[in-house]
Order: C-alpha cells, then structure tokens, then sequence
C-alpha cells in the first residue's frame, strides 16, 4: 500500500468543467504512446551527498512544484545487519573449532574403551604345571620302567583335584 501516485490536473481541463456543466461530449480516447522506460543499469543510485531531502514531482502547467520526502537510506540498518551478521560468524567458528576439539575427545573416548573392553585377557598360569612337567619328564627318563614315576603321578593328581575342588565346590 505504500504506492505512491500523481494526478495532474492541467488549467484547460478546470476551465472545461467550469465553462460546459452541462454539456456531456463524447470523446473517444486516443492511446498513450508508451515511453520506453530507461534500463534499469542507466539508472544512477543517489548517494547520502547527492540525495536531497525532498523530491521533486512535476506538476500540471501552471501548479506550483510539489514535494515528496524522500526515506533516508537505511545504513543504521544495514551496519546492524552487518554486524550481526560478523558476529554470528564469529560464532560459527567458534562452534566449529569446539566440534572438532569434541570430535577428537570423543573418538580417543571412543578408542581407550575398545580397547578395553576387547582386550585380550592375560592367560592364567596352568595349575599344577610343575607337576605335569615333572612326570612328563620322568616318563622320558624311565621308558623302560614307567613305575618309578608312581610319586610324582600320585602329586599331579592330588593337585589337579584340589583345583577341582576350588573351582567347583559341589563336587566334592
């Protein structure tokens, strides 16, 4: 709604009503020849030096000049639009420099608990190694007599069912 208009009354139309009240003519309307607008590049964009405070309408032959005010240009808006919008970057990278930093802390989080949690579990000592041992090897110094090694049997089995015991009470 802010579309601004003109009428222009020009003196040969005033003195027309005023004369012929009551006489109604007929005219058949000539068309406007249409004026070709100036391209939109031709057009000079008025600075703050150059802008007047009013502007100028021509008016009918024989009326005084008429003025519009003319907005003054909007820079306050714009440098707080600019500096808004400096700020907002400023922002942005910021964020973005916390979501990297994140992103490692995340990832070496990430990292210490897989490696936890799939960490291979160090193998508990076979029980009653010793003993195994000892009867493997006096085996392969008694082949020929096997009953030598009838202590040392009996110590490996006596061991093996103590673990057995311990690891499963109910069977006892």
């Amino acid at each position: 709604m802010d579309d601004a208009f003109t009428i222009q009354i020009s003196g040969d139309l005033v003195k027309q009503l005023a004369n012929d009240n009551n006489k109604v003519k007929k005219k058949t309307r000539k068309p406007k020849p249409k004026v070709p607008k100036p391209p939109q590049d031709q057009i000079k964009p008025a600075t703050h030096d150059e802008s007047p405070s009013l502007k100028p309408v021509t008016p009918a032959a024989g009326w005084p000049p008429m003025f519009f005010p003319i907005p003054p240009p909007a820079n306050a808006e714009v440098d707080a639009i600019r500096s808004v919008l400096q700020d907002s970057e400023k922002v942005l990278e910021k964020l973005q420099k916390k979501e990297d930093e994140m992103v490692v802390e995340v990832t070496q989080k990430a990292k210490e608990l897989h490696d936890k949690e799939f960490k291979l579990p160090q193998p508990k000592p076979m029980p009653c190694l010793t003993e195994l041992t000892a009867c493997l090897d006096c085996y392969k110094e008694n082949t020929k007599d096997p009953l030598k090694c009838n202590s040392l049997v009996k110590n490996f089995a006596d061991c093996a069912r103590t673990i057995r015991q311990q690891v499963n009470p109910s069977n006892q």
